[in-house]
């Protein structure tokens, strides 16, 4: 196969019930060129027998496994490291990329060359693919940098990298688990623009056993921490309102249920 121009890494841990339709969404896109990294995460189900299926009809993808459990950062960061691609797209083991999903974002990114990292508005759904929501991000580099302090600015699951600037800055760190991709995108943006599309690029399926169900108040935590580690530093700042909002989100934290937290948090961020 020649150089792909996108890597698209799937990292899968006891994905048996879904990562068929995760990969058939991906080898059904508009875009060929591409090469696709599955890193089975030392799963207990079938996982890996699933994906050798695909990797048997499909030379575009490349199975990896790892002899222990490593995580989502580390397994991101293994799989980072032996991307060939000019862009790289990451895919979660259990949502569902529209077909036109890389070509828009590759065509994005090779007309604006200051971006670093590209997502899109995402669709919500239940693990029965009930609709939830839709939950969109601001386009413009301008004003995603004036939110960075009180959202993430992308959805994680929708993003694409521009590798020779994950190269320079360097990849997951595992100690803001499970925020560690919020912490990536600030030292994204020291050097590159923000940017995402107004389309849809896919369906996230909000499962009970997700890191942001499971994690809730770990993951608000290590958000915090992220954003005193990086106000004032590399040309981010907190303003007034920013601050007020932190404070009011440690003692949410501290004082409400984990359940009634997260329905906060999508409230707020999901719009129907």
């Amino acid at each position: 196969m020649k150089r792909p121009l996108v890597s698209v890494v799937m990292p899968a841990y006891n994905a048996e019930k879904y990562i068929a339709e995760a990969i058939k969404s991906i080898l059904a896109q508009s875009f060929k060129n591409f090469e696709l990294l599955i890193v089975d995460d030392s799963s207990t189900d079938d996982t890996w027998k699933v994906a050798k299926l695909y990797e048997a009809i499909d030379r575009r993808i490349v199975l990896l496994s790892n002899t222990r459990n490593l995580k989502s950062s580390r397994t991101m960061n293994r799989a980072f490291k032996l991307c060939k691609g000019r862009y790289i797209a990451v895919m979660d083991n259990d949502d569902y990329s529209y077909p036109n999903r890389i070509k828009k974002q590759f065509n994005f990114m090779e007309k604006h060359k200051k971006i670093g990292a590209l997502g899109g508005t995402i669709k919500i759904v239940k693990e029965n693919c009930s609709y939830i929501g839709m939950r969109k991000y601001y386009q413009k580099d301008s004003e995603i940098r004036k939110h960075i302090f009180r959202f993430s600015p992308i959805a994680h699951p929708s993003v694409m990298f521009r590798k020779s600037v994950l190269d320079k800055v360097g990849y997951y760190n595992p100690k803001y688990a499970p925020a560690d991709d919020y912490e990536l995108y600030f030292r994204i943006g020291a050097i590159s623009e923000f940017g995402n599309l107004p389309e849809v690029l896919l369906t996230y399926r909000a499962r009970t056993s997700s890191i942001t169900n499971v994690s809730t108040k770990l993951m608000q935590l290590n958000t915090i921490k992220v954003r005193r580690l990086y106000d004032g530093k590399s040309g981010y700042r907190m303003n007034a309102t920013d601050k007020i909002i932190t404070v009011v989100q440690c003692f949410a934290i501290y004082l409400m249920p984990r359940k009634i937290l997260l329905w906060a948090f999508n409230k707020l961020r999901n719009s129907k």
